[in-house]
């Protein structure tokens, strides 16, 4: 029987993992908190012997930095990193915590219970370093980037269906297909950082953007 924790900050999140990872035969889900700073008790305390961390936690707490704690006190529990931002460096600071395996938050129920139980069975996995949308805007369609540079300049779902000629409901489509793509949780969160690397100035016109 795996002895699971779960380490993530959004309770409406962990707790679907909870339940979706505790419903396994094979799994017991022991622990689940929201503070990385308070992982290494928790394993310690539950017995747990895999933990899934997010990258970032509450109160600022990094997960990577409490995978270190957690495999040099406890070398034998395997240890998980998840995160919904598509930042390269996160992949490298995770090998060198001694982290076992890597996942994206937008992996699917059954392949990311695959990648637990391949880790507890001494396998690790960690992905291709995603390419970020900031270095590769190609990877998203003219209609994305124009529904991307609309949310930049704050324009609401409505606006950007109005000035694109699209519905609604196919802007929050689009939306969709961009945040899948990125890796992003959140719009808002991807619109900060595309106009903080410079792939959208919100000033600048469709025509201009194209060019």
């Amino acid at each position: 029987m795996i002895k699971f924790a779960i380490v993530e900050d959004q309770a409406m999140l962990r707790e679907s993992l909870a339940c979706a990872i505790g419903a396994q035969s094979d799994i017991d889900v022991v622990a689940s908190l929201g503070d990385a700073a308070l992982a290494l008790e928790a394993v310690e305390t539950s017995g747990a012997t895999c933990a899934l961390l997010d990258v970032c936690t509450e109160n600022d707490s990094s997960g990577i930095v409490a995978a270190r704690k957690i495999k040099a006190a406890r070398p034998d529990v395997k240890v998980i990193i998840m995160t919904g931002m598509p930042e390269i460096t996160f992949i490298e600071q995770a090998r060198n915590a001694g982290v076992d395996s890597f996942v994206y938050k937008n992996v699917g129920t059954s392949e990311l219970l695959s990648i637990i139980r391949s880790t507890m069975d001494g396998y690790s996995t960690f992905p291709l370093a995603q390419q970020s949308i900031f270095s590769d805007a190609a990877q998203l369609t003219d209609t994305e980037l124009a529904i991307l540079r609309l949310v930049c300049e704050t324009k609401t779902r409505k606006e950007i269906a109005a000035e694109l000629y699209l519905s609604e409901g196919t802007v929050k489509r689009h939306i969709s297909e961009i945040l899948a793509k990125t890796g992003y949780d959140n719009i808002l969160r991807l619109a900060v950082h595309a106009v903080s690397t410079g792939l959208i100035v919100p000033s600048m016109t469709k025509g201009s953007q194209e060019e």
